[in-house]
């Protein structure tokens, strides 16, 4: 009997159309010889909807026709199994419900990547790919990101964080503090999004109050940090768990203003950016000396396992060539288009990159199974709260 593995995919995120891609890219990689793949997207307003339309990129380019082409489902637990139950399933319906046996998000940004739907995965108590609530979280949100660095001796960039509603009602001082204690050039950046979003390079004091706004624009909390000025990115990914992981080939992307952009990463190089990151311009292998390259890859594995991290992310540094110092920038904890091309440069296939990722979730789950969640007893038994309610109640 194949393994049936639901992909989730789009939710309520900045980054929606790229969860679409990325996830169409994986569901045609899946061995179809050993797993079955149920599409489960998330919409924009919340719906979860599955179909075989979902399986075509091309059909999300007409949302009202894909719609009446899709069924709205939910998950439930029954006997100890997770179904996907039709919705509008009616008495003499035919459409039975389908037993999911392992999630697998592929979802980017706030509302989904920050953990959500792994916390969601976690109360169903249903085996998926990927970081747990702890590390998703904290992967999401750079500033916490770079707190966990520090305390494990990890190379980071200074930074400051402050809220957007503070900013309106302490502008002056919030920016005085900026401009002293990061200096200029220097990075905006919303706290907790990816794909580059509201992300500005400021040069000049003159520019600060954009970057600011618009950052406050997408989230509320903003980090500023100083901008390396001979800079060279580069990406690396790992892939694995806490007993054991491996890091890919190193990339440098190609970008076309001050900083990678989300039009760098995702609409550059294909119409309509149907590729997604595996598009954007760079190079695999990055141009390296072996030690650098070798640095870079301890780095990342270190970085991994200070997170708690596992599946496949993508861990983006900053390599100041003034200094030849390399800084952990963010760590993409559901990486765009799960980073498969640098795992094929690695060696590693897509096809059997996901089988390797649908076998560490079981590893996982084997793992929470053998935990105690639950205790075999219940104080309720005796208590009786009488006429006096709950203040008079004895336990």
């Amino acid at each position: 009997m194949k393994t049936n593995i639901a992909f989730f995919f789009g939710c309520r995120s900045v980054e929606h159309e790229v969860s679409i891609i990325s996830a169409v890219q994986a569901m045609r990689a899946v061995d179809r010889t050993k797993y079955d793949v149920t599409p489960l997207y998330v919409t924009k307003s919340g719906e979860m909807v599955t179909g075989e339309a979902l399986f075509e990129i091309e059909n999300y380019r007409d949302l009202p026709a894909l719609f009446k082409t899709v069924e709205p489902v939910a998950l439930v637990r029954e006997e100890g199994a997770v179904y996907m139950k039709y919705q509008k399933s009616g008495v003499f319906s035919k459409k039975k419900p389908i037993r999911i046996d392992v999630a697998f998000p592929v979802v980017h940004g706030t509302n989904c990547e920050d953990g959500t739907v792994a916390g969601y995965l976690e109360y169903l108590g249903l085996p998926y790919v990927g970081c747990d609530v702890l590390s998703a979280s904290v992967g999401m949100n750079k500033a916490v990101f770079k707190d966990v660095l520090k305390s494990a001796g990890l190379p980071v960039l200074p930074c400051i964080t402050f809220r957007a509603r503070d900013y309106l009602t302490e502008k002056e001082p919030i920016l005085s503090k900026i401009t002293e204690q990061i200096g200029l050039p220097l990075i905006v950046k919303p706290v907790n999004l990816g794909s580059s979003v509201g992300i500005t390079k400021v040069e000049n004091a003159a520019e600060l109050e954009a970057a600011v706004s618009l950052a406050a624009s997408f989230a509320d909390t903003i980090l500023v940090e100083p901008a390396v000025t001979a800079l060279r990115e580069i990406n690396c990914s790992v892939l694995g768990d806490a007993d054991d992981c491996e890091a890919s080939v190193p990339e440098e992307p190609f970008m076309h203003d001050a900083i990678l952009s989300y039009e760098d990463k995702y609409l550059s190089g294909q119409k309509g950016g149907s590729k997604g990151m595996a598009s954007l311009g760079r190079k695999i292998p990055a141009d390296l000396p072996p030690e650098k390259t070798e640095e870079i890859r301890a780095l990342s594995c270190k970085i991994f396992k200070a997170m708690g991290a596992s599946g496949v992310v993508r861990i983006d540094f900053l390599l100041d060539t003034d200094t030849d110092t390399v800084y952990a920038n963010e760590i993409n904890t559901i990486p765009g288009s799960l980073a498969f091309y640098l795992w094929e440069a690695s060696g590693v296939p897509y096809r059997e990159l996901i089988d390797r990722l649908v076998q560490l979730a079981f590893k996982r789950q084997r793992g929470r199974d053998n935990l105690t969640f639950t205790i075999d007893t219940n104080i309720l038994s005796g208590v009786s709260f009488g006429a006096k309610g709950a203040k008079g109640a004895k336990l």
